[in-house]
């Protein structure tokens, strides 16, 4: 079942659990994939890759977004950031521990035969593509930088 239909059918449930919250998350999904299928240029279907990319964005612009209502202690509108990124995530694969971000990142280097900080780049794209969806972008770079430096 592809993540269109399948949030299709998650909001079909929220709307008769009248779940607004879920609600509000699943249709901001939906309307992420419909402006990625109707884009200039594309082919009217968005691939698995593109379904994760999306869900990883909509869940960092909440996580910034949450950044700063707790900063300005908007309690309110932080509990909405955080149950919204709590529903996205469910449709996310199970990230990965730093532990075994770590352990794949030395697999990587070891693969590439990276030793300094200068081979950063060839390890940063073969890490970000294997690990897209799994990890977070930032966790992966620190790991990197970390391991590279040594």
């Amino acid at each position: 079942m592809s993540l269109k239909s399948q949030i299709e059918a998650d909001i079909k449930q929220a709307m008769l659990a009248k779940d607004k919250d879920k609600l509000r998350a699943l249709r901001a999904i939906k309307s992420l994939i419909l402006l990625a299928e109707t884009e200039k240029g594309g082919s009217g279907e968005i691939t698995e890759d593109s379904e994760m990319k999306i869900l990883t964005k909509a869940v960092k612009q909440r996580k910034d977004s949450l950044g700063v209502y707790e900063q300005q202690g908007r309690d309110d509108l932080a509990e909405v950031e955080r149950a919204e990124i709590a529903i996205i995530e469910a449709y996310l694969p199970k990230q990965l521990s730093e532990e075994e971000v770590k352990s794949e990142i030395q697999g990587i280097i070891s693969q590439v035969g990276a030793e300094s900080m200068k081979d950063m780049g060839k390890v940063m794209g073969i890490a970000t593509k294997k690990l897209a969806g799994k990890a977070d972008g930032k966790i992966i770079s620190g790991i990197v930088k970390e391991l590279l430096s040594n």
